[in-house]
Parts: structure tokens; sequence; C-alpha cells
């Protein structure tokens, strides 16, 4: 194994390793030598002590997102299913390719693509679209099963996936099924067929109900967000008066320009916008962004919480003429900064194989047909786990994949992630925790799809938010399920 250290944490050792993959998988078999640019995925390997010379079944944790990284662990309880899973396994946490340690994909990437395509926009978009495309999950499973192959001596795993790692575990069942010994997710079966739309189309209605059980709990905050968002500009205000800028103040200067964005900040500040602390403009958009967490525990009570210091008034309380505090301000900015490729990559998860039309915002589509979401209706409703084209307009750490995304929004060809014949005659057992609540992938969906893949099992339980496995039972009761069902036999 490429190993780079071995440290201990305490209840934990850990060993930090890496290896190369290639960027493009396209022509290569995972498990065999292969030419061509390559990228490194990191991975880490967990224990307890005592287990340290012990040889222990291998798990590997599919991490949700897109984008997302592994767990940085404090301890066994700080991430709760970990306690449970090292008493059975070695587990193995990778940073998906472009996240983490694994060739992390940000900004500096995109402005490295527009460095060798100067002076070519459309050559740009294009090669930046074709680049984020090869961090989609055809890519990151075929990474983990090179994993297997090469650092593993082929040996079987497990499977855990959360969330958008359910997703992942479906892609690896119908891709590399014998690599898998047995298959746990929670809150993560994607409906197969794949539709974007589909999806919000039962994400919105559920975000309203998730705002009205918040105003429920906290009705002071009700009044403090219509205030606060009477103040605000919306996404529109700002593009008129940032065009308008550029065209009087700013058009001598390339949008890539220091200067350019220092202007920009400078003019917004002196027409009155709220500024976040990083110069992004807090739009009524942004502010209903904060509802991103509310599928999450106690996700109300953080927002309640950075609503309670939003005003400068003697006593905090509501003021249509107070300030806005520097201290909510940056909390805002904090609750909705933009992980590197999880608002890029969001809506292409949905994108399988060859597809008879292209996404093309399919959240802000929906979103268009519920005017409940506008931004002047009263109560204001707070949106969810959703990407809209004003991100890749208006935040600064979004703008450099705004080429890229113009493109991919229109692009109909992509890799295929499920085949739906494998996952029907499947024989890996899967045991699945559905969240009946969930708040960003619908039960009723997850459920339609596990009726139709084989050997697979499911517990439905509203006991738990959408990061139930994150506590110290839901991993467990999979775990006993499956162990009293047979499933792990080949383990033992």
């Amino acid at each position: 194994m490429t190993l780079l250290c071995k440290y201990y944490v305490p209840g934990l050792a850990m060993e930090d390793h890496s290896i190369d993959v290639p960027l493009d998988w396209a022509g290569k078999t995972p498990g065999e030598s292969f030419d061509g640019e390559t990228i490194k995925l990191f991975y880490r390997v967990v224990t307890t002590p005592e287990h340290v010379h012990d040889d222990l079944p291998l798990l590997i944790f599919l991490q949700g997102g897109p984008g997302g990284a592994g767990p940085r662990l404090n301890s066994p309880a700080s991430d709760g299913w970990i306690e449970e899973a090292t008493k059975h396994f070695r587990v193995i946490l990778p940073d998906q390719r472009g996240t983490g340690r694994s060739s992390r994909v940000d900004t500096h990437a995109m402005a490295r693509i527009a460095a060798a395509y100067e002076g070519d926009a459309a050559g740009t978009a294009r090669a930046q679209a074709d680049f984020l495309k090869k961090f989609l999950a055809d890519s990151i499973v075929r990474d983990f099963e090179h994993l297997r192959l090469t650092e593993f001596d082929g040996r079987k795993w497990v499977t855990m996936g959360q969330s958008y790692g359910g997703f992942l575990t479906l892609t690896y069942l119908s891709l590399f099924p014998a690599g898998v010994i047995a298959s746990f997710t929670t809150g993560g079966i994607p409906h197969v067929p794949a539709d974007a739309t589909e999806v919000y189309e039962h994400t919105f209605p559920r975000m309203a109900r998730k705002t009205a059980q918040f105003y429920e709990r906290y009705p002071q905050d009700r009044e403090r967000v219509e205030t606060l968002a009477d103040k605000l500009p919306t996404v529109a205000d700002v593009t008129e008066f940032t065009n308008t800028l550029h065209d009087s103040v700013l058009g001598s200067m390339a949008e890539t320009d220091i200067d350019h964005r220092l202007g920009l900040i400078a003019g917004m500040a002196a027409h009155g916008f709220p500024l976040l602390p990083n110069g992004d403009p807090l739009t009524v958009e942004r502010l209903q962004c904060l509802g991103s967490d509310f599928g999450m525990k106690p996700s109300f009570e953080r927002v309640h919480w950075i609503l309670d210091d939003v005003f400068l008034t003697s006593d905090g309380s509501s003021c249509a003429d107070a300030d806005l505090s520097d201290e909510f301000l940056a909390k805002v900015m904090n609750a909705t900064a933009s992980r590197p490729l999880y608002w890029p990559l969001q809506e292409f998860i949905y994108a399988n194989g060859e597809m008879d039309e292209p996404i093309r915002w399919a959240a802000q589509r929906v979103r268009d047909r519920h005017p409940e979401f506008g931004t002047e209706t009263r109560p204001l409703n707070f949106t969810g786990e959703a990407m809209f084209p004003w991100m890749f307009e208006q935040e600064s750490t979004l703008r450099p994949f705004k080429p890229a995304m113009d493109v991919l929004m229109e692009d109909t060809r992509f890799g295929v992630i499920y085949d739906e014949d494998q996952l029907a005659r499947n024989e890996v057992p899967l045991q699945a925790a559905v969240y009946f609540d969930d708040m960003y992938v619908d039960s009723g969906m997850q459920l339609d799809t596990l009726s139709r893949v084989g050997n697979s099992h499911y517990w439905t339980t509203n006991e738990f938010e959408h990061d139930g496995l994150h506590g110290s039972v839901v991993f467990k009761h999979l775990w006993d399920e499956a162990l009293n069902r047979g499933d792990l036999e080949e383990l033992f």
C-alpha cells in the first residue's frame, strides 16, 4: 500500500494512503495498468487500537455529497456509526475524487483550464464541462473498485453509503457487484430511472412544509424573517445594478481582474446592498437558502440562533430601520457557503447515460411553478438542497464554474451510472434505512426503486432525519438485521 503516515486519535488508529487513478476512465479497466493523465485518490484506514493487527473484514464508506470528502474523526463517538463499525471492520474512508485530499477541485482548477484556453471562451467552457463530468458516480465507483483490486488484494468488501453514497451504492451494484459482500445505505436510494425534475417536484412541497414547521416552533422568527426580507434586494435587483455599474464604470476591466471585483463590491456597498464578509451580496434568495439544512437535526435551532443576532437594536428586536449585525452576516455566509463540486454537480448526479432532454436547471424550472417560493411572498419560504442559476453569477466561489454550467445544462451525454437489468437480478444483500420524512431523498421514490432491486431489504422509520447515521442507533440496527438474516455469513 502507498502509506503516507500512521497515527492515533483518541480511540482510533489511522493510516493515510494515496494512489494514482486515471482522470478519465474511458477505455480503462479497474485493476489494470493504465496510461494518460492521473489524479490522486486519498483514503484513510481506521481501526480501534486493539484491532490494529487483526485481520478484520473491510468496509468502505461511500460519503454523501456530491463533492463530499470522508469524515475527519476526533474519536469513535464523533461520528456515531464509526464506534459500532470499528468493532467489526477495518473501515476505509476515501475522499471521493476532487474532494478533500484527492486532487481537490475548486476555483483554482477552473482557472487552470481557462488559462490553457486563453482567449477561447467556447473552448474554455467545453473543456471545463468535460472536466467536471469526470467527477461523477461512474468515475468515483471505478476509483473504488481499482482501489479494492490493487491495494486490498481483490478482497470483497462491505459498502456503507450515506445520502449520495446510496446513489454510489446502486452504481457499484450496477457495475461491479462481484466486489461487494453486502451493502448498507441510509437516506440514499435514488429513484431509478433518474429524473432531476421529478426529484424537485417532490422537494419543493416538502420545503414548504418544513418552513411551516419552523415558524410553528419559533413564531418570533416569522416576523424577523419578514422584516429582514423586506430590507434585502433580490437577485434581479443586484443583477440590474451590477449590469449598470459595469456599463458605466467597470467596462474596461476584465471580470477576472481583482480591481473589477473590488470595484463591484465598493459599488454595491455604496448603493446600500448588504454584503457578506466575502463581498457577496445578501439577497432574499440567498437568505432562503438557509433552509438547505432543514433536513438535519438540530437545523431548526441552528437557523433560529442565526436569526437571533440579525438586528443591531439595543435588545436585538426586529426593526425595519436597524442595521444588520456583522455577526449575523458572517453566520449567513458560513451557513450558505458553497462547497467546491457540491453545487456544480448537484443536478448532474441524476444524469444517466444518453438522455432524451438536457437538465436545463431543473430546480429553477420547478421553483418557477411554485409562486409560494417567490421573494415577495409572506411568510417567506426557505428553499432546500437546490441550486439556481444566480448562484453562479453572484457567488464568488461559484462564478468560475459558470461557463461550464451553461454547457452542462444543455448536455445530454453522460456516463452510465445505473443498469436496471443488473439491479433487478442483484444478489448482493442490500439493507436500506429509509427515513419516512426525508427532506432530500423522497421516501416513496426510495421504496419504489427498492421494489425493483433484487435481494433488497429496507427499514422505514420517522425517528430520524436525513443525518440519522451520525448517531449511534441506525448503523447498529442495519447491522443486526443483516446479521440475523444471514446476509453477513461470508464475513465469518
